[in-house]
């Protein structure tokens, strides 16, 4: 288990400029990096311990995280 946030320019550290870019101009790229941030930070608590989690809770957030990574390397890559 990773005690390392998963930040998206750490992710796509690649795609710095347009990850910007894109929080910037477009309003639904901007509403998923908010949203992977906020998942991502909530695991990096879980795992962490701050926070207390069931296994099950923190797999669904990881999948939740999976996803809208998914969503953002598509748009990165459009």
């Amino acid at each position: 288990m990773s005690h390392v946030a998963h930040e998206l320019h750490e992710e796509f550290p690649q795609a710095a400029e347009t990850l910007h870019s894109l929080k910037l101009s477009n309003a639904h790229f901007a509403k998923l990096a908010d949203e992977y941030h906020e998942v991502n930070r909530e695991i990096h608590r879980i795992e962490s311990g701050v926070n207390p989690a069931s296994d099950e809770a923190t797999e669904e957030l990881k999948k939740k995280r999976l996803h809208l990574k998914d969503q953002i390397a598509a748009m990165l890559a459009a």
